[in-house]
């Protein structure tokens, strides 16, 4: 009877310090949740591209899914860079359509970019293929070089003569076209 009460004691001991260290784990997982949340708040501030205000991208071309030619940024009012692999880019989808409606957008003067490594087709991609012609591409190739994108999503409006005139990750805070520099 002895050995009986003493497993048990020693099962309860163990239960309860398994309970204390699910405690101190859950604790800790709160901390990196605020923390993590403060590290990309401040991020916020950070560069979106290495690209100046005004300057025009280096020379380009892509082609798209409908098998055009692009090249170049002149003629284009936006570029939108999207990545398969971006957990932010899905929920930025709906005002960037809101966008491009609200300030009708020809679709011909939207590029989009899908950064896809696996090159499968991405849940949103139609939803933009109405608003913009889509070309694929890889990271750190030329589209991104030509853009110097610092991260995913990435929204470029450009003049009509193609340079830089705002660049943001929320698309729901670009200015109207009205208020984009003319060439």
């Amino acid at each position: 009877m002895a050995i009986l009460t003493a497993a048990v004691v020693v099962v309860g001991l163990l239960c309860l310090a398994d309970l204390l260290l699910t405690f101190g784990v859950i604790r800790r997982l709160r901390e990196h949740t605020e923390q993590l949340a403060g590290f990309h708040g401040s991020h916020d501030d950070a560069p979106i591209t290495d690209l100046a205000d005004g300057a025009t991208p280096v020379s380009f071309t892509a082609e798209t899914l409908d098998g055009e030619q692009v090249s170049g940024p002149a003629g284009l009012r936006m570029v939108a860079f999207f990545s398969a692999t971006c957990s932010a880019c899905p929920t930025r989808v709906p005002p960037f359509l809101e966008y491009v409606r609200a300030n009708q957008i020809d679709r011909d003067s939207i590029l989009a970019v899908m950064i896809n490594p696996d090159g499968d087709e991405v849940s949103y991609q139609e939803d933009v293929a109405k608003v913009a012609r889509i070309t694929l591409a890889s990271h750190d190739g030329e589209l991104d070089k030509a853009f110097k994108v610092r991260g995913y999503p990435t929204f470029f409006v450009l003049d009509g003569t193609g340079s830089l005139s705002e660049a943001t990750h929320e698309p729901a805070t670009l200015a109207p076209l009205t208020a984009v520099r003319q060439p």
